[in-house]
């Protein structure tokens, strides 16, 4: 009795063991299985699942050469040499090879990186070429490998730099058109992920294979002309050679189109070479960016305010003494003795500032810049002409600048006839070169751009369809005006200007603020002018200089780099002279 009790105790404690035993087994399956379910597939995708990003390439960026896209901004594919510190074997190697090879493109401390024994990937030389890639790959350096990249390269060199900007190291667009349109030129990169055997062969089943191509970026027209943009360079470089002027800034458009033709600025620097620029002034395109008080450039808006209004003619007169005033301040011209009953056309020939604070006047009562004066030129200079406006130009870093509006306190009498003349504003050279071709092209305004098309993956030039423009002053208008400009140029310069052509416009110099006063050592000098035939404005002009206490003038300095490239863009665009 006592041998069978004990040997059902054992098998009680056996079957006790067993069940304890199974009940682990099943607990532990549970916990693998339901509990850490995720977790686990998570590790063995990490294993199986081989994911590879298909970098998207980066949009190209042409110029025109008339009506041909060539390239400004290409890519070339360079390569990152790095290396998996723990499977490294001969480190002697290595860095004897990268040094000689790459050159100063090798990292400092070639040794100190390769000892991070805790680490798998550290970089040893960046942005290496194809061929230096192939030289170091032929050593055979274990546990050295290799990244492909892109980089931007400039078949133009320094043309038109500021407008183009330049891509970072991090491949982001910094300034300019790489700036302003960096989704677009970006792309989206592709994926392919694939399950994988213990081969990382790939297997043609499953749900988590993926394979995404890439978008490749935009590849992206300019309207600048490679052609004229080169000879607005050198006309602007000779013109601050020959004036003394440190700055300078220009731009050509097609007032037909509201396409910009060139924009150009000095100084400037190499896209190619971004990271050894000093000042980074220079990466700045100012022809949009640095809004100033344009001067007397501004008088042609205010005539074609007064003329649309109907208070003044070219023809009409007024007395000139040579100042006037209004309220407590006194206002006078700049060049004196020209007094007398004179036209409003004599005015704009020689500059002079009374006549066109008169032309307020009259927009108001005749005798004050009345609320009702500084409301219509308001409007006109605002929001007809857009200056003090964002006009959106495909360009990073533009800046609005200021019109001061009558609803506030510094609205007043005084500031707008300040205004009449181009001073007591702030306005950007695209704004005012913008405005001036509504002017000379019958009155239409064109919102600028620098873009003129695509270059489709098949390599096909698409050209943009011309934005509509608004009809912002009468066709009269703007043709009174337009030939007040010619024969303000021709009153003075007509012997500069190639016979049988239409040329006008007007000189501006502007007075600089410092310290919140007007500075008596140093003005800006511009000159703003069109070209082409008597019945069709074909390019506007626009030159800026300046220079830290500089007394620059519209006249002596500015338009003699007009001329030059007037001159020059008459014979480009096979214009035919009259007669």
């Amino acid at each position: 009795m006592n041998l069978e009790l004990q040997k059902g105790s054992r098998s009680k404690t056996l079957a006790a063991i067993l069940f304890i035993t199974m009940a682990v087994f099943v607990g532990r399956l549970f916990y693998l299985q339901i509990i850490q379910h995720d977790y686990y597939v998570g590790v063995a995708n990490q294993e199986q699942i081989k994911r590879l990003a298909i970098p998207a390439k980066r949009g190209l960026i042409y110029a025109l050469d008339g009506q041909t896209p060539v390239p400004l901004v290409m890519n070339q594919t360079v390569y990152t040499v790095f290396a998996d510190p723990k499977t490294t074997t001969d480190d002697t190697k290595i860095i004897d090879t990268i040094r000689k090879i790459a050159g100063g493109n090798a990292c400092p401390d070639l040794q100190a990186l390769l000892n991070k024994k805790d680490s798998r990937y550290q970089v040893l030389a960046t942005r290496i070429t194809r061929s230096q890639a192939d030289k170091i790959k032929q050593e055979n350096l274990n546990g050295v490998g290799f990244q492909e990249e892109s980089q931007r390269v400039y078949p133009e060199g320094s043309l038109a730099a500021q407008t183009l900007g330049f891509v970072d190291f991090s491949g982001v667009g910094r300034y300019g058109v790489e700036d302003k349109l960096n989704d677009e030129l970006t792309g989206t990169d592709g994926l392919l992920q694939s399950v994988t055997d213990v081969r990382d062969v790939p297997l043609t089943i499953g749900n988590n294979n993926i394979n995404r191509p890439a978008v490749n970026g935009k590849n992206v027209v300019l309207s600048i002309d490679r052609n004229v943009q080169s000879h607005v360079e050198q006309a602007l470089s000779d013109g601050l050679k020959r004036t003394g002027a440190t700055r300078g800034s220009a731009i050509v458009m097609d007032p037909q189109t509201g396409q910009i033709m060139a924009m150009a600025n000095l100084p400037t620097y190499d896209p190619a070479k971004f990271n050894l620029v000093s000042d980074v002034a220079a990466f700045n395109n100012a022809v949009v960016s640095a809004p100033y008080e344009p001067g007397s450039d501004v008088k042609t808006l205010t005539m074609a305010t007064g003329i649309d209004k109907g208070v003044v003619t070219p023809d009409a007169t007024y007395n000139n003494t040579d100042y006037i005033k209004v309220d407590d301040r006194t206002i006078t011209n700049a060049t004196l003795g020209q007094t007398g009953e004179i036209t409003f056309q004599h005015a704009l020939n020689w500059s002079l500032n009374t006549g066109f604070v008169t032309v307020a006047e009259r927009l108001g009562d005749g005798k004050s810049i009345t609320r009702g004066a500084r409301d219509t030129m308001y409007d006109y200079f605002y929001n007809r002409f857009h200056l003090g406006q964002l006009t959106g130009v495909e360009v990073a870093g533009e800046t609005a600048g200021t019109v001061v509006s009558p609803t506030t306190s510094e609205g007043n009498a005084v500031r707008y006839s300040n205004m009449a003349f181009g001073q007591g504003l702030d306005a950007t050279m695209v704004q005012v070169a913008s405005a001036f071709g509504s002017i000379v092209n019958g009155g239409k305004y064109y919102k600028p751009t620098v873009i003129a098309g695509v270059v489709d993956a098949s390599g096909k030039y698409i050209a943009n369809k011309i934005t509509q423009p608004s009809m912002q002053i009468a066709k009269s208008t703007a043709d009174q005006v337009r030939s007040m400009t010619h024969v303000a140029r021709d009153t003075f310069f007509a012997s500069l200007d190639r016979p049988g052509y239409y040329i006008g416009g007007k000189t501006g110099t502007s007075q600089v603020i410092k310290n919140g006063v007007y500075s008596s050592d140093e003005t800006v000098g511009t000159y703003l002018g069109y070209g082409g035939s008597e019945d069709l404005s074909r390019y506007v002009i626009m030159i800026q200089v300046s220079g830290d206490n500089k007394l620059l003038q519209g006249a002596r300095d500015a338009l003699p780099i007009f001329t030059d490239i007037s001159n020059w863009m008459l014979n480009y665009l096979e214009i035919q002279p009259k007669g």
